[in-house]
């Protein structure tokens, strides 16, 4: 049985190449999927990219990914700071969690943005990368699975 990866991508990150490009990059939502799936294939897992701006949706993503998954790589984006919904889902999960975020959240000119209250429940956090950070958090997935 092939194992999954859930990538899920909370607000705004849809408008990733276009929005802020001076913090997150020109590089695009649709580029960040095709290279997970690169990493992924490398590494023998199944896929599952999605993006919300809801609140709710994400925590049924969650859910959805809640058990049997190889993990999940979440970029909670604005869902970091208050989202306690999305974060009691994470909870439930039994997969290792990564937390992603395409800029380095410690040295953003915002305080309150280095404070994720995902981070209480992810396996691990990368945070500055850009879109690589995506492929590592994914190659770490994969290297967990294999055992």
């Amino acid at each position: 049985m092939t194992k999954t990866v859930h990538i899920l991508n909370g607000p705004n990150l849809n408008l990733l190449g276009e929005r802020e490009p001076e913090i997150y990059g020109r590089t695009t939502l649709a580029d960040i999927e095709t290279l997970c799936r690169a990493e992924a294939d490398a590494h023998g897992l199944e896929v599952v990219f999605r993006q919300t701006n809801a609140e709710h949706e994400m925590v049924e993503l969650i859910q959805a990914a809640r058990k049997g998954a190889a993990g999940i790589v979440i970029n909670p984006a604005a869902f970091s700071y208050a989202a306690f919904p999305v974060l009691d889902a994470l909870k439930a999960v039994d997969c290792p969690v990564i937390e992603v975020h395409l800029s380095n959240i410690h040295r953003r000119d915002e305080a309150w943005r280095a404070k994720s209250i995902m981070t209480a429940v992810s396996t691990g956090i990368i945070s500055g990368l850009g879109a690589q950070g995506y492929a590592l958090a994914v190659r770490h997935i994969g290297t967990l699975a294999r055992g």
